[in-house]
Order: structure tokens, then sequence, then C-alpha cells
């Protein structure tokens, strides 16, 4: 909660019937229980009064569910974000090489019926950390473009690797990665026609070329992966605007439903300014999409981000740095039914049930 000492209270002096350090450590704890809703907040801190008053002050009991709302709908989500990735960076160690994810996610009900933007969000992702590094809102009448940069201003990124889906393909976001000395995998598509169509051509007429096959069998289906790698640039007209161009990159995948044998086959380019072998780029290119399996696709599942209907003021883009707190928190939480680890829902469950389980997971070292 030290890194949340520095947020402004927004609110008027005859308001402050609650400390902020209360209502933002409430609203954490009962997010890691499983609540969603300011109602179910409140009503979180009234059945858990006694065991909160050994911990805060509450000079006048639990906040109603409108406090909730109005304190997150005025807080400065700048100096939220400024908190969060405070917090992360005291706890996250990035070593050389660690492969950093970033991807974008819209939150569908944030928009207050017609007049105001659905909030999207830029995060950066680190497997292996298993956690949310940073993120960044998208600027209205905007896009990922615009935000990747100021995201990636909030990162110490250096010796580490950029992977970024094809929005991101762009020549200052490439010179923006080399310039805090780490590299790159931009995925190329037709956003950026002229390179896809050189790396196309180059795949077709290089002879030079090494790959690397990897096969995966797992949830009913097989999925062959063939990395295929050129290690000269010249086939891309202008190469010399791609910051530290030095490895095109090709992605052939198969995949192949046992029960039916329907195939799927897809063919995906990268650029990057990193040296590896084929074997590397097929692993780096597929932890990419750990960011969209185990940090959006949970968001969605276990917090029902996108059923949620925050759209006063910055309530939507302050919860969602609560939600991802709650999120790192679970992730690091090594909790086990046999050999396999327990579902981030059911994690919620038994933090609602159990209060020395949810002080287990408030006090997990990270």
């Amino acid at each position: 909660m030290k890194h949340f000492e520095s947020l402004t209270d927004p609110r008027m002096e005859r308001r402050k019937l609650h400390q902020l350090h209360d209502i933002i450590f409430i609203t954490i704890a009962a997010v890691l229980c499983g609540c969603d809703e300011w109602n179910d907040i409140e009503e979180f801190g009234q059945i858990r009064y006694d065991w909160l008053k050994t911990i805060l002050e509450l000079p006048n009991g639990i906040p109603s569910h409108d406090t909730f709302n109005r304190v997150f709908a005025l807080l400065d989500p700048h100096q939220v974000q400024q908190c969060f990735t405070s917090w992360v960076q005291s706890v996250a160690q990035l070593t050389q090489g660690t492969i950093i994810s970033i991807d974008g996610k819209r939150m569908c009900n944030s928009g207050e019926g017609g007049s105001k933007a659905i909030v999207h969000m830029v995060s950066a992702w680190s497997n292996a950390n298993n956690m949310v590094l940073a993120q960044q809102k998208v600027n209205n009448k905007s896009n990922e473009i615009t935000a990747i940069p100021a995201l990636l201003d909030l990162l110490d990124v250096k010796g580490c690797l950029v992977t970024i889906d094809a929005m991101g393909c762009q020549q200052d976001i490439a010179r923006k990665i080399v310039s805090k000395e780490a590299d790159y995998i931009l995925a190329v598509k037709n956003n950026q026609e002229h390179l896809c169509d050189d790396l196309q051509e180059a795949f077709e007429q290089e002879k030079n070329v090494s790959s690397h096959l990897q096969v995966n069998t797992d949830h009913g289906r097989i999925e062959k992966r063939k990395c295929s790698l050129i290690t000269g640039t010249d086939w891309i007209c202008k190469q010399q605007n791609w910051a530290n161009l030095r490895t095109l990159i090709k992605i052939e995948s198969e995949r192949t439903i046992k029960a039916t044998e329907a195939k799927e086959v897809q063919t995906r380019y990268y650029i990057s300014s990193h040296q590896g072998d084929a074997a590397f780029f097929n692993g780096a290119v597929r932890e990419h999409w750990g960011i969209e399996n185990k940090l959006h696709w949970t968001l969605d599942v276990a917090f029902g981000e996108d059923r949620s209907t925050k759209q006063a003021g910055n309530a939507a883009e302050n919860f969602s740095f609560i939600n991802k707190v709650a999120l790192n928190l679970l992730k690091q939480l090594d909790d086990r039914s046999g050999a396999q680890m327990v579902s981030i829902k059911t994690k919620r469950k038994k933090c609602g049930w159990d209060k020395d389980y949810l002080l287990k997971v408030l006090n997990t070292a990270i």
C-alpha cells in the first residue's frame, strides 16, 4: 500500500468521511474475493468489517457503493498509473532476454451512451514474471500507435525483447525500442503493404533459409509450426528505415482437429532486430500470445471486464489498474490441485471463503 500513498485525494475536505487509503485497500481485497461491482465491494466491506477493522482505521465505518464509485471516478488515472508501475517495478526483475509482449484491449461497456469513447488499454506483459508490467490508455480519437511509445516510456526494457502485433509495426516504434537498448519482433501485415510484399518475395526467392519445426498435441488438436529465417535484409526496400533490422521471419502454422480432421493453415511474417536461430524465434513468437491467453482472456472470463458497466469519469480506467493488481497477486501464488495450478477464478473464490487465504495472497512475496 505504500506505493499508493502518493495519490492525491480528489474530494473536498468536508466530504472526506473515509480515508483514501482505506478505500483503495478495501477495493483491492474485495476484487481478490470476486467482487466486480461497487455494490459488491460495499457488501464485502460490511460482511468483513470486523476483520478489516484489525487492519484499517475505518473512522466512519465502511464507505457506500456511491463513495467507491465517486472516488474512482475522480482519481487522476496518471497518478494511479504511476503508483501501479512503481509497485510492479519494485517486485519484478526483468533479466537479460526477457520477452515483453505488448497488445491492446477494449473495455467494451465502458462508453457512456455514445457520448464517451470506449476505454482502450494497451498493456505490457511478461510471461517470465507472469504479470502485467504496465498499461497505457489509448487517447480518444487515436490508436495504439501513439499509446505504445508512451507505454515504453514507463518501462526499463534494456536487454529485453519486445514483441508487438501488426498495429505496432511502425518505424518510429522500432526506433523507440532500439533507443531503449532493447530488441523487437514486429508482426507484419498489409498495414505495411510494401514491407509485407518484400517479405513474401524474400521467402519465395531466397535459397539460404534456415528453419525449425515444432509439433504440439493438446486439447484435441495437432499444431505444427514451422519457423523460417532469412538473415540477409537486402530484400527489404529502405531497410535502413527499420532500426537495426537483422532478421526476417516466416511462421507457417497448420492446425488439425483430431475429431474431424479439419485443417487450418496460416502464414505470418515478422521482422526483428534480434539475432537468433529459427528455434528461438519459433518459441518467441508463440510466447507473445501469452498476453492474449493469460491476461486479456483472464480479465474477461475471471474478472468479467467486458461485462463491466463502470462509466463515470475515470472509474473504468482506474478500476482496470485494481484488476491488474489483483491479477498479479493471484498469478504469483503457487496453489495447486495435484499437479495442476488452481485457476484464477477458483483462487478468487477461495479468497472470499477463507480470510487466511486472502491474507496469504495479499502477502505474496512476488
